[in-house]
């Protein structure tokens, strides 16, 4: 394959964005749009996907949207079908619905715990198991965890829990969609502040105080995540599956270490 920069386009593609009505979501539904695709694009808030849908109709292309539950078994697949009628075969599937709530395991409820999982990982299940039998061979499903993937999460137990399935999912799901030439893979970000997450933002901050939040000496955007994704989407990654990318700004890589404003360093 030749590798110009035209290998990095999305032109004419189809892609479904869950979750996209703000935050990462949002982001890469207009990124998408912005490097050539059509966009379907759902979220179970009305209040914030009339935005998105301008910004993705002012770049050019089309967009189907809806206002669901990923969670909701007949409602995704309705959507998915509305999508491949109106817009033609799905190319691109990204799945970044999920939610969370801070809290010791022992306070949270069987309800509780029954949300979480449902939220971050049936989300996930529901929308591929509807979503690929209408994808073009050679589509791409980029599924969207969290660093808390990969360490301990106090207060955060069964929703890192459930982020790690995801991983384990996707790398399962590459395996068994490989022969079609779809290709599954994660990007796990950190450090992102988005709209549905300030009061965790804050309680962050708080404990960082005299300390630089990730080893870049920032916090990351959600943009940063979306340029990621559409790597990820793109040919540019046609050799890519069943792996995962932390946009995390290093903080995984540092593990417990922190950079203090005197350029030090601490535990």
């Amino acid at each position: 394959m030749a590798l110009t920069p035209d290998s990095v386009l999305l032109t004419d593609r189809v892609a479904v964005v869950t979750g996209a009505a703000r935050g990462i979501g949002a982001a890469t539904a207009v990124a998408m749009a912005r490097f050539g695709a059509d966009v379907a694009i759902f979220d179970k808030d009305p209040t914030l996907l009339p935005d998105v849908v301008q910004q993705v109709e002012s770049a050019g292309r089309r967009c189907v949207s809806g206002v669901l539950d990923a969670r909701g078994d007949d409602a995704v697949a309705a959507f998915m079908q509305r999508t491949r009628d109106e817009l033609g075969p799905i190319d691109v599937l990204v799945n970044n619905a999920g939610g969370t709530f801070r809290a010791r395991f022992d306070d949270t409820s069987p309800k509780g715990e029954h949300t979480l999982i449902r939220e971050n990982f049936s989300t996930v299940t529901n929308c591929v198991r509807h979503g690929i039998p209408l994808m073009s061979d050679g589509g791409a499903i980029i599924n969207v965890t969290s660093v808390e993937a990969y360490h301990a999460a106090p207060m955060f137990g069964v929703y890192a829990a459930m982020k790690a399935a995801v991983e384990q999912f996707t790398k399962t799901l590459a395996l068994e969609y490989g022969h079609r030439g779809i290709r599954v893979n994660c990007v796990a970000p950190d450090m992102m502040p988005t709209p549905g997450d300030e009061v965790l933002a804050e309680q962050s901050s708080s404990l960082m105080d005299g300390l630089y939040p990730t080893p870049l000496r920032r916090k990351g955007h959600a943009e940063e995540c979306a340029s990621v994704i559409v790597f990820l989407a793109s040919d540019m990654a046609s050799f890519v599956t069943g792996e995962s990318i932390l946009v995390d700004g290093g903080t995984v890589a540092a593990g417990s270490w922190k950079t203090r404003f005197d350029g030090s360093f601490g535990l």
